[in-house]
């Protein structure tokens, strides 16, 4: 059975991670819609890991978000890499591939997401880069808004960038809420202003997680820590601009209980639910 096509609206996911295997491959239907998944995590692995992973698949539509592309980055794009990945999308009926606005390599890879200049020479560079890597994974390709705790060079703000590339390489956005939060503390702006910005017939899917507060005016994107109620404010605020969209829960450590990621999903049906047409007809009278 094909996944390929689009997740509806309202569509929830979790992150495919081996931590959670077992509670994924035993979930009862409707506890999530979608999967997502590092394709660098999965690709050739076999044994009971690649059988759990072709059972997922089969059973749900799976998406895939990229770690390791540097699209930011002065090295050359890795197209021996981009083969198998175009291999691992057709072979898992893959219904979107991400990558993080970001780079991650300096001859050889540095195992972290680093700012990218907020230039023109950049907004082209990397343009360059999203257009060659949909010729050779052969579909449109998302890039994520990325959280930075240092800004290199900036000739423009982080929405003009963002939004220079988008145009200029013709892609999809990934539009992550606690990074735009993360962002928007750590640099200063108004996160719901960045949300305003965004072009919503660009948007593909969201991201929505936890951070850790270093201090007042310093927050860490982490991944590791349930959603704060800031972050769920923004994810409501931006279904009430883009109206509903498939949105991933993220947690990559720290995992808890199953039952409390399905509470986390349940809190992200209930702001969905509220951006439904059928609420919005209500709120009208």
């Amino acid at each position: 059975m094909s996944h390929s096509r689009p997740l509806k609206p309202d569509a929830v996911g979790l992150g495919l991670r081996r931590a959670l295997l077992g509670p994924l491959q035993s979930a009862a239907d409707g506890d999530f819609d979608f999967l997502e998944c590092a394709p660098e995590n999965w690709i050739g692995v076999g044994g009971r890991y690649g059988e759990a992973l072709r059972e997922l698949s089969a059973r749900h539509p799976l998406l895939c978000h990229g770690l390791s592309l540097s699209l930011g980055g002065t090295e050359p794009l890795d197209e021996t890499f981009l083969a198998r990945v175009r291999r691992f999308l057709d072979e898992h009926r893959v219904v979107c591939y991400s990558e993080h606005l970001s780079y991650c390599s300096d001859d050889g890879h540095l195992y972290d997401l680093l700012p990218i200049p907020f230039t023109e020479e950049a907004v082209r560079h990397v343009a360059a880069r999203v257009r060659r890597t949909q010729d050779l994974v052969g579909r449109r390709i998302a890039i994520e808004n990325a959280s930075y705790y240092a800004a290199p060079h900036q000739e423009m703000s982080e929405i003009e960038f963002t939004l220079a590339v988008l145009a200029e390489a013709d892609c999809d956005l990934l539009l992550d809420v606690n990074n735009v939060y993360v962002n928007s503390i750590n640099h200063r702006y108004d996160a719901r202003a960045f949300l305003a910005a965004m072009p919503a017939e660009r948007i593909a899917y969201l991201h929505v997680a936890g951070h850790y507060d270093e201090a007042e005016d310093l927050k860490v994107d982490t991944h590791g820590a349930p959603v704060k109620d800031a972050v769920w404010s923004l994810l409501g605020e931006a279904y009430r601009v883009f109206g509903q969209r498939p949105t991933l829960l993220e947690r990559d450590f720290n995992f808890p209980p199953y039952e409390e990621l399905l509470g986390e999903l349940g809190q992200v049906r209930r702001l969905l639910a509220e951006a439904s047409p059928a609420a919005a007809r209500r709120a009208r009278g």
